[in-house]
């Protein structure tokens, strides 16, 4: 008998509980091992994603050794997340699908959105909209270790319109998964997502891919949002949170109630004291990254935009321990 592939396995735990699966979206300085274990201790989804990384960088000889930050899985972690991968060349995607597999990765995600300038001046993220070829050649170069290959991209680069060829052109490619972000680049976080055209991706997946898993990502909050949106949508598999984890660490929740001041500084503290670990390890890890997770924690609380101003001027964990302590002790 064969044995169901990874994306088969998600899809198919999601279905017996007749919903649809729930990841967390891959984001840059963010979704990294660290941030990946106080997710999983507040309310895991059943798909992480790294943070996105060169595929260049992966098998260069000096840049390889930036990455190893980016790619650690500490063995705690469970699931497994899966890598996502940027870039604009099928040959340096190849040589990245097979380090990443000996690193024990078991699937990949492609970069086909991302709007950042300095990206798309390399030729790539939501750049790859406006070139299909090239966009295939990273597709196949990434096929080449025999991993699952996924794609997350958006619905155009400067036009709406453009999700009329692009997405039928990626659906042509028969990826397992294909994750859309209901915006155009232009439009970034500008503009509410276009949940207007859900329907219309469902009916081309269904038309020209119909076992491609589709996946919506953009302006979903929480567990209870995503699965109204999957109700209102038939034919959605899967629903990915972004910033919403930014106003609630607890986003994945099956049953969402209110959490204490106390626990969310223990969810802090903990986020704290694996920062130390990772660093500890001789990983890159920079203190600044770690401040803009404050928010999340603070949310909610008394004099909250006092006590963030007051967490943004610490400068080492020991400092952020010290807050935490006299706050726990003023509750």
């Amino acid at each position: 008998m064969t044995q169901p592939t990874y994306w088969q396995r998600i899809a198919d735990s999601a279905r017996k509980q007749q919903r649809p699966f729930f990841s967390l979206a891959p984001m840059e300085a963010v979704t990294g091992s660290v941030f990946r274990r106080v997710v999983m201790r507040a309310a895991a989804p059943d798909v992480f994603y790294t943070e996105f990384t060169n595929a260049l960088s992966i098998t260069h000889p000096k840049a390889k050794f930036t990455t190893k930050g980016r790619l650690y899985i500490d063995p705690s972690e469970s699931p497994k997340p899966i890598v996502q991968l940027w870039g604009n060349s099928g040959e340096d995607f190849a040589k990245a699908a097979v380090e990443v597999k000996n690193q024990g990765y078991d699937a990949i995600d492609l970069n086909m959105g991302c709007p950042d300038m300095a990206v798309i001046k390399n030729n790539s993220g939501s750049d790859l909209i406006r070139h299909f070829d090239r966009a295939q050649q990273v597709i196949e170069g990434a096929r080449t270790a025999g991993l699952p290959v996924s794609v997350k991209t958006r619905l155009g680069f400067s036009s709406l319109d453009e999700y009329e060829t692009w997405i039928p052109f990626l659906l042509k490619q028969q990826v397992p998964v294909l994750t859309v972000h209901l915006r155009t680049k232009k439009e970034m976080s500008k503009v509410p997502a276009h949940y207007e055209l859900i329907d219309n991706l469902v009916q081309m997946r269904d038309t020209l891919a119909p076992t491609t898993l589709l996946q919506i990502n953009g302006d979903i909050l929480d567990y209870q949002a995503g699965l109204a949106l999957a109700d209102q949508h038939p034919g959605i598999d899967g629903i990915m949170i972004g910033r919403g984890i930014f106003q609630n660490p607890f986003a994945f929740e099956k049953e969402s109630h209110p959490h204490s001041t106390r626990e969310l500084l223990e969810l802090l503290r903990y986020q704290v004291d694996l920062y130390d670990q990772f660093v500890g390890m001789g990983l890159q890890g920079h203190f600044a990254p770690l401040q803009r997770f404050f928010k999340i924690y603070v949310r909610g609380m008394r004099h909250a935009a006092e006590i963030r101003n007051e967490l943004m001027q610490t400068k080492t964990t020991d400092d952020v321990r010290a807050i935490i302590n006299r706050l726990e002790w003023e509750l």
